[in-house]
């Protein structure tokens, strides 16, 4: 039985999550991403997804990156504008 590190519950199926060579024990996804996932820089939400990244700042969407900063990113690239 393992330990999970964010809520503490003592389960026989925990996994282990390696991050920059740490090893960290939780018992759900839950738990990982809310201990593990990147926060936006802007609206500080859980990044999940592939988040955008505007030189050393990362944010969820592009609409966040461009209330924090000028940035050239978009969400979504439509046919048209290829």
């Amino acid at each position: 039985m393992g330990k999970c590190e964010k809520c503490g519950n003592d389960y026989d199926n925990t996994f282990v999550v390696e991050q920059n060579n740490e090893q960290h024990t939780f018992d759900s996804f839950e738990c990982a991403i809310s201990m593990m996932a990147p926060r936006c820089k802007h609206c500080n939400c859980a990044i999940i997804g592939h988040g955008v990244q505007v030189v050393d700042n990362i944010y969820c969407c592009a609409h966040c990156a461009h209330e924090s900063e000028p940035a050239n990113v978009k969400d979504r690239v439509y046919k048209n504008e290829l």
